[in-house]
């Protein structure tokens, strides 16, 4: 079963008129630092038929993420919560802001996981060819292990980067 994407001005539209739910799928931590105000959180790590059992009956299901690729790449798992109809919020997050509408912003909470180490790693291998440059070619291997860890993680689902951000202090406050 597929979902029929909607855009946000049709999505808010719903909403008032109270016709749907909107339903984040994003991580909590993506969540607790930018969200749409009143959508409910069911993050895909830990989507299940009882994390919807309490949606009231007789709404349709409108699914968002940042972007709507995580929504439509698990379109098919999406579509089996729910008994009504459910929609994809065309262009996630990113599209409803673009669209002037509010979202609820915490600046004091980290940034997504995923995009601290696409920092901290371009900061190395830039790091890494820069003092190669400059100071001795021997630099490059910082460049090469980064290299070599990020494709350890892509293919092992596991990113060593990722844990050692985890402990840092500021990533270890409560997602809300």
């Amino acid at each position: 079963m597929s979902l029929s994407v909607i855009s946000p001005a049709e999505a808010r539209r719903r909403l008032i008129e109270g016709s749907a739910v909107l339903v984040d799928i994003r991580e909590p931590m993506e969540r607790a630092r930018e969200a749409i105000p009143g959508a409910l959180s069911c993050p895909l790590s830990a989507s299940n038929e009882s994390a919807l059992a309490g949606l009231p009956s007789g709404k349709s299901l409108i699914y968002h993420c940042q972007s709507g690729r995580r929504t439509f790449e698990n379109e098919g798992r999406l579509a089996c919560f729910g008994s009504g109809e459910a929609h994809i919020l065309e262009g996630g997050l990113a599209a409803w802001k673009a669209s002037g509408y509010p979202t609820r912003i915490d600046r004091g909470r980290p940034i997504e996981m995923q995009r601290q180490v696409q920092i901290v790693a371009g900061a190395l291998v830039f790091a890494g060819v820069m003092l190669a440059w400059l100071v001795h070619p021997m630099f490059l291997a910082l460049a090469g292990f980064v290299g070599m860890g990020l494709m350890f993680a892509g293919v092992s689902g596991w990113c060593g980067m990722a844990r050692l951000l985890g402990i840092l202090p500021w990533n270890r406050r409560p997602a809300t």
